[in-house]
């Protein structure tokens, strides 16, 4: 079993011994892993950080999440209403 491309998202920086790669390339790289391997990757694409695996150093950084909507704005927050009840 390997990686599919879904697992890896766009905000993801993968570096492989210093070199990043391209979706394609870990895919082909994960051919030769067991599942405990697979495994082991996939946690490590969501929580993000240093690791070994087969001898190679793998760095996965993420991108944080912003607080912009699509058109880059602020998302608009809506005042309550007067004598509305907050709770």
């Amino acid at each position: 079993m390997t990686l599919k491309k879904q697992s890896i998202r766009k905000t993801m920086h993968i570096t492989v011994d210093g070199k990043e790669l391209s979706k394609d390339e870990l895919i082909t790289l994960s051919e030769g892993w067991s599942e405990v391997q697979e495994n082991f990757f996939r946690k490590m694409l969501k929580q993000g950080g240093h690791f070994r695996l087969q001898g190679k150093k793998f760095i996965v950084s993420l991108e944080q999440r912003s607080d912009l909507d699509s058109n880059g704005d602020k998302p608009v927050t809506v005042p309550p209403l007067p004598g509305e009840r907050t709770f």
